[in-house]
């Protein structure tokens, strides 16, 4: 083939390296353009995911100026993330895929398998899966901008036999990339993975569609898991992690290292400058919202518990920003 599409580039430049491609999952109010770039300082993966964002929302007159913030991709960024739509309305994807790809977006992925009650209640997500004519009336809509297409989702909706039949209809849509997190709508992240059934994905996959690739997501906590995981099951050609970057900022670091709390404090003050930044830009952040990451920086060192806690207390960056200038891990 001449030219390789986007995601075909992607997985040769991993297959050059021995190795699956790797991604950060979508997810809400984590995957910004703040997040993505505190990753990407600290060890990239080789394909970032927004934040989901519903599809009409994107060209809606009332409501997409709240989604600028969603849809922001910063200057310094080396490469536009893929977009992440939800929804269930074929012409909002439409209007949608044709916008993101104005502002520079080079694929699209849609959400086919977020458990959110809200989200089901508006028929999107995981809804989808007992909806299935609407998941290829939205799939064929999103393509008319003629970006590449993938889908994200879950292994069924209420049990996991319904695998089979389901990933089989989306299989036989011609996607380039079927991303599937192993666990059911019902299941959320209450049970394992269910990795036995890789193998037989797989083999679903080289049946119906061998030109799609095919994405793993569930418990994988870093680039090693991940590696270990697709040589145990060959075929798989990425690892998606998302919870796993909870535990290390490092989650994508080919060579595991050590990093000292200087450091890991080091990112955090970074996060808090994006933030600062990112909230003049668009006045749409929520301090609480960065209180989740505390723990990715704060957590095993001494006197880590005193000073998680006192950051959870915190309103403002400056006044953690004080915490870590005064806290005894910083002397």
């Amino acid at each position: 083939m001449s030219e390789l599409t986007y995601w075909q580039k992607i997985a040769a430049h991993a297959q050059a390296e021995h190795r699956p491609f790797f991604s950060l999952a979508p997810m809400e109010a984590v995957t910004n353009a703040i997040f993505r770039r505190v990753v990407a300082r600290a060890a990239a993966p080789d394909v970032f995911f927004t934040e989901f964002t519903n599809a009409i929302s994107v060209t809606h007159p009332k409501a997409k100026f709240t989604v600028q913030g969603r849809l922001y991709v910063a200057p310094e960024e080396a490469h536009f993330p893929v977009v992440q739509l939800w929804g269930n309305q074929p012409e909002a994807f439409e209007a949608a895929a044709a916008n993101v790809k104005e502002r520079g977006y080079e694929a699209i992925d849609l959400n086919m398998g977020c458990p959110d009650a809200t989200v089901i209640k508006n028929h999107g997500g995981s809804d989808l899966i007992r909806n299935p004519e609407d998941a290829a009336a939205v799939i064929a809509a999103t393509k008319t901008a003629g970006l590449p297409v993938s889908v994200k989702t879950r292994l069924g909706y209420s049990r996991v036999d319904e695998w089979h039949d389901w990933l089989q209809f989306l299989l036989e849509q011609d996607i380039p990339l079927l991303t599937v997190h192993l666990r059911t709508k019902k299941e959320m992240s209450r049970v394992g993975a269910h990795y036995e059934l890789i193998d037989d994905i797989v083999a679903l996959r080289d049946q119906v569609a061998p030109h799609t690739l095919l994405q793993i997501n569930g418990d994988i906590e870093n680039y090693q898991d991940g590696c270990a995981l697709a040589a145990a099951h060959p075929g798989v050609d990425g690892i998606m992690i998302g919870r796993g970057i909870f535990t290390s900022p490092f989650a994508f670091e080919k060579t595991p290292q050590d990093h000292d709390v200087k450091e890991l404090l080091g990112l955090l003050n970074y996060q808090l400058d994006l933030y600062d930044d990112f909230s003049e830009r668009f006045d749409t952040q929520r301090f609480a919202s960065l209180k989740r990451f505390f723990k990715i920086y704060v957590r095993s060192q001494p006197h880590a518990a005193e000073l998680r806690n006192a950051m959870m207390e915190t309103r403002t960056t400056d006044q953690v920003r004080e915490l870590l200038r005064e806290s005894p891990l910083t002397k």
